[in-house]
């Protein structure tokens, strides 16, 4: 019974292994995600980096607020505070949904 709790923390049964969120936000980059601000404000783009403390630059954004299209950017960078999630997009840009 004293193994059960040692092979879960050193990568999963069967060897799963775990996925951090920093492992996550690395995997990401390059590809279309979603940021949803504390605002309610979304902004759906191509993830160009982020540090530490969740500033985001982002490519070819599109701002949305009430699920509307409002604005499209070339560039834009979101301070990290204001940031309530990030998303893999499944969409790709363009869809229009």
């Amino acid at each position: 019974m004293s193994s059960g709790g040692a092979e879960k923390a050193s990568g999963g049964i069967g060897g799963v292994s775990v996925k951090t969120p920093a492992d996550f936000l690395k995997s990401i980059r390059g590809r279309p995600v979603v940021v949803k601000l504390n605002s309610g404000v979304d902004y759906r783009g191509i993830l160009a980096c982020l540090d530490g403390y969740m500033n985001i630059a982002m490519e070819q954004t599109e701002e949305y607020v009430n699920g509307q299209l409002k604005n499209k950017y070339g560039d834009a960078f979101i301070r990290g505070n204001n940031v309530l999630y990030i998303s893999t997009s499944k969409r790709t840009l363009g869809d229009g949904a």
